[in-house]
């Protein structure tokens, strides 16, 4: 994996771009790293901007990788201190486009490790299920934790959706100290290559 570009910015499901490839799909409530992530698994700095303030993507944001696939990173969702209007409106552009997308093969979805799920990722994980889109659960800022808070957040994920499977559909990750960075580039690896 070693090009991967930004493409476009969709704020509307007819700008989706004209070529169509397998998608994987960032989902997360806002801060939860996803452009973190995206800068720590393909060894960029920049490709995605990162922000201090949660709430700054409101559009899905398209990156090609080796002219294989998509990277579709979805806007943050449940952010309080943007208005109810504009999260119903990044709420409606996230469930037309996992609707009428056109060849998503999973959905990383990710939940900071420090927190518990909330509601919206309980949605999610419903609205993912009901769609039957294949999913991976990311533990992400782990390195925040302490290795027994790791262990219990863990099994704790696993009361909340008991359908995951660590190493299979759960996973961990730190951009800061990389971990579970082999494993997902491995995932990607055995997808496309």
């Amino acid at each position: 994996m070693k090009n991967i570009s930004f493409i476009k910015s969709v704020a509307k499901v007819n700008q989706l771009p004209k070529l169509i490839l397998p998608e994987i799909v960032l989902a997360g409530r806002s801060n939860v790293g996803k452009s973190s992530f995206i800068n720590n698994i393909f060894g960029r700095k920049n490709i995605a901007l990162t922000s201090s303030s949660p709430g700054k993507t409101k559009t899905i944001n398209y990156y090609i990788v080796d002219e294989k696939f998509y990277i579709v990173d979805l806007p943050g969702f449940g952010y309080a201190k943007v208005s109810k209007t504009e999260r119903e409106k990044w709420q409606k552009l996230i469930g037309e486009y996992l609707q009428a997308s056109r060849q998503i093969v999973t959905v990383f979805h990710l939940i900071d490790a420090r927190h518990h799920p909330t509601e919206l990722d309980i949605l999610l994980n419903e609205f993912l299920n009901s769609l039957d889109i294949p999913f991976t659960i990311i533990l992400n800022k782990v390195d925040k934790l302490k290795q027994g808070e790791i262990a219990k957040r863990k099994s704790e994920i696993l009361e909340y959706f008991p359908e995951v499977s660590f190493g299979d559909n759960l996973m961990l990750h730190s951009a800061v100290k990389g971990t579970g960075k082999k494993e997902i580039v491995n995932r990607l690896r055995k997808l496309f290559y």
